[in-house]
C-alpha cells in the first residue's frame, strides 16, 4: 500500500508544472489544509462517501460525451482531479480559494474538463454532468461557483462545500441510485437546481500544493 501510495505521488507530481524553487506539496492532507490552484484532489460526496470519479466511457444518451459518476473505492485514481482557475483568470498555482469564485476541475487521467448542459442525466432525469473538452479546449460549461458551507472563507480540506454549475444553475449532485451496466455499482452524478443534503461535497485525499505567499 505504501509502495503504490509512493508511485501514485511521482505520478502526480508529473502532472503539476512546479517550480523547482516551490515548496514541497502536502500529499496527506490533514485537516484543514487549505486547497490551492493546481491542488490534486478526490472529492467525497458526504453522505454516501463515494468519490467524483470518470473515466474513458462515454454516455449511451444524452451528449454521448465521457461519462461522471461517484465509485466506492477509495483508491481509484480516475477519481483525481485537477482545481483550476476560471479561463482568463490572473489567478495562477498556489492562490488559495475563496468562497464564491468561479473554478474548473479538469479529470487528471483524462484530461478533460468537469461540465454540465440542459441534456438529462441517464437514471434521474436531471442535469447531465460530463467530462469535455481537453486541456485549452475549455468554455462556460465548465464553470463551476464554490459554495462554502458555515463561516469559512477559503477552501480548505474536509470543508462541506456545494459546487454550482454557472451555466445550467444546478449543484454537483450524487444519490443512491447506482448503474448497473456499463458503470455498475457506480452511483449517478447529475446537476440539481436546489440544494439539498445530497449536494454537499468534501475535499479529501490528495496532492496539495502550499499556498501562494506571493
Amino acid at each position: 500500500m505504501a509502495l503504490a501510495f509512493f508511485g501514485l505521488s511521482i505520478f502526480l507530481l508529473l502532472t503539476l508544472d512546479l517550480d523547482q524553487s516551490s515548496p514541497s506539496p502536502v500529499y496527506a492532507a490533514s485537516q484543514g489544509v487549505e486547497i490551492t490552484y493546481g491542488s490534486t484532489i478526490k472529492l467525497m460526496h458526504e453522505r454516501t462517501r463515494f468519490r467524483l470519479h470518470s473515466h474513458d466511457v462515454p454516455y449511451g444518451s444524452g451528449s454521448g460525451q465521457q461519462s461522471v459518476t461517484a465509485f466506492p473505492n477509495v483508491d481509484d485514481s480516475n477519481s483525481y482531479w485537477i482545481v483550476r482557475p476560471l479561463l482568463g483568470s490572473s489567478s495562477k498555482q498556489g492562490d488559495s480559494i475563496k468562497s464564491g469564485t468561479i473554478i474548473r476541475l479538469q479529470h487528471m487521467r483524462t484530461r478533460k474538463w468537469l461540465h454540465s448542459h440542459l441534456h438529462a442525466s441517464p437514471i434521474s432525469g436531471n442535469l447531465e454532468v460530463s467530462c469535455y473538452g481537453e486541456d485549452d479546449n475549455s468554455d462556460t460549461g465548465d464553470n463551476w461557483r464554490l459554495e462554502i458551507e458555515g463561516s469559512g472563507k477559503t477552501w480548505k480540506q474536509d470543508q462541506r462545500v456545494r459546487l454550482l454549475h454557472v451555466d445550467t444553475g444546478g449543484y454537483l449532485h450524487s444519490h443512491d441510485k447506482k448503474y448497473t451496466r456499463i458503470a455498475g455499482g457506480q452511483q449517478e452524478v447529475c446537476g440539481v437546481r436546489d440544494k439539498r443534503a445530497d449536494n454537499v461535497w468534501l475535499a479529501v485525499e490528495g496532492v496539495y500544493l502550499p499556498v501562494n505567499e506571493s
